[in-house]
Formats: C-alpha cells, sequence, structure tokens
C-alpha cells in the first residue's frame, strides 16, 4: 500500500491526475476524504503524520485566525503557488528543529502504512449517507458549499476504500454511472468531471453544488424506476 510521503510526491508530480489542476485547496478537499476516511474505516498506522501540522502552521505565520492551513498557505497568493508551496512546507515540518534525527527516521517509518498493523473495526462505511450528510452540512466537510470541493472530497474516500483492498460497495458501483449520466443529460463529451461540467451550467460552486444533489437524485430515481421496468419485464 502507499505511504502518504509517496501519495503527496505522487500528486505533486502529477496534480492533474488527482487533482485536475495544481490547486492547495483541492489538494486539503482531497486530504481530508482520504485521511478522514481511513480513520473512519478504522485503519489506523503508529503516529500521525499531519499531526501538529495545522498548529505549525497557524504559528510559523502568526496567527490566531480559525482558518484551515490551506487556507493560511494560500493567504494574499495563488491557488498554484500555494499548492507548490504546501510541499516545501510540509517537509520543513517534518524537518523542524525540535525533532531528533532519531525521531525523525521513526516518523519516517511511521508514514507507512503496514497492511499486517492495520486494524479495520466492523464499520459500515455508506457512501450516499456521506453524501447525505454533506448536503446537510457542506460546510462541516468541506469548509465551504462547493462542488470541486465535494469531488475532491470524494475522490479521497475513493482512493482511501481502493488503498486498504476493500471492494467497491454497490453504491460506490451505480455511483460511477453518475459520470456517463451527466455526459449524456448535458450532451457533453469533452473528458470533463461530472463537477465540472455541473459547474459550467451554474453560477458559481455553490449552486452548482445545490445543483448536484438535485440531479444526483434524479440519477437514482431513475435507477430505480429502470430496476422496476426489469423486474416487471
Amino acid at each position: 500500500m502507499n505511504n502518504l510521503a509517496k501519495l503527496l510526491q505522487d500528486i505533486k508530480d502529477n496534480p492533474t491526475l488527482y487533482l485536475d489542476k495544481p490547486s492547495i485547496t483541492c489538494l486539503h478537499s482531497f486530504l481530508i476524504g482520504y485521511l478522514g476516511t481511513l480513520s473512519k474505516l478504522g485503519f489506523t498506522q503508529k503516529g500521525w503524520a499531519m499531526e501538529g501540522f495545522q498548529e505549525w502552521i497557524q504559528e510559523r505565520a502568526k496567527t490566531k485566525v480559525s482558518q484551515s492551513w490551506a487556507g493560511i498557505i494560500l493567504f494574499g497568493g495563488s491557488e498554484r503557488s500555494a499548492f507548490y508551496s504546501f510541499f516545501n512546507l510540509f517537509d520543513e515540518f517534518l524537518k523542524r528543529e525540535k525533532i531528533s534525527k532519531n525521531e525523525s527516521n521513526e516518523i519516517g517509518e511511521n508514514l507507512k502504512f503496514n497492511v499486517d498493523d492495520l486494524k479495520p473495526r466492523i464499520y459500515d462505511y455508506n457512501l450516499y449517507e456521506i453524501i447525505g450528510r454533506i448536503k446537510k452540512s457542506p460546510g462541516m466537510f468541506l469548509g465551504t458549499a462547493s462542488i470541486t470541493k465535494f469531488d475532491m472530497y470524494l475522490r479521497g474516500y475513493i482512493l482511501a476504500k481502493r488503498e486498504v483492498a476493500l471492494p467497491p460497495t454497490s453504491q460506490e458501483r451505480e455511483f460511477e454511472g453518475f459520470q456517463s449520466w451527466i455526459e449524456e443529460k448535458y450532451g457533453i463529451k469533452s473528458g470533463q468531471s461530472w463537477s465540472k461540467i455541473i459547474l459550467f451550467y451554474s453560477v458559481d460552486e455553490h449552486e452548482a453544488l445545490q445543483k448536484f444533489f438535485e440531479l444526483f437524485e434524479e440519477y437514482l430515481n431513475r435507477n430505480k424506476s429502470l430496476e422496476v421496468d426489469e423486474n416487471c419485464g
């Protein structure tokens, strides 16, 4: 299984593969989905690679403003420059002076996900339940109501599930069809993600997220109708 250090390096080298573009905001939402999912599923590791990073960034920036580390790094700059700044800052964080050479080596080891050390607890992590919770309280999960952040969060969720070798659920398989359904609905075959397509036809990120929930409900109802027709047939 990939370790966090390798994943971050892969994202740095290939941001479009994971996030569509080099963006600190997208990276933040992706990592929330990824790390949060591992935690909720009960997959833990010795140590916590990003533990204390938020506090360290606040202290470094000399701010007590309630803002995410991504928001602090982004302040006064561009999404792209902040994205690349993150990796330098995170590396500096891991090598900060108060960590001895031995402790640094130990942390380096703790960044690795060891399958034998993972301890999954029985937890039914329901994708549609997650989507429902985000719909009810987007700020709690995403910071702000944004379809792009929502998409990145789900990408992190999907990667986390894949990395711990959990097979996709029926809901996750059904959700995979949402992309082609959106393309068909809007008559678009551009290779753009469902979030970008919906955003293109919306006023802003907030409206696009609300539109997603409406479209997703339409998609699920359509699937239910098809199932009923097949059963009746």
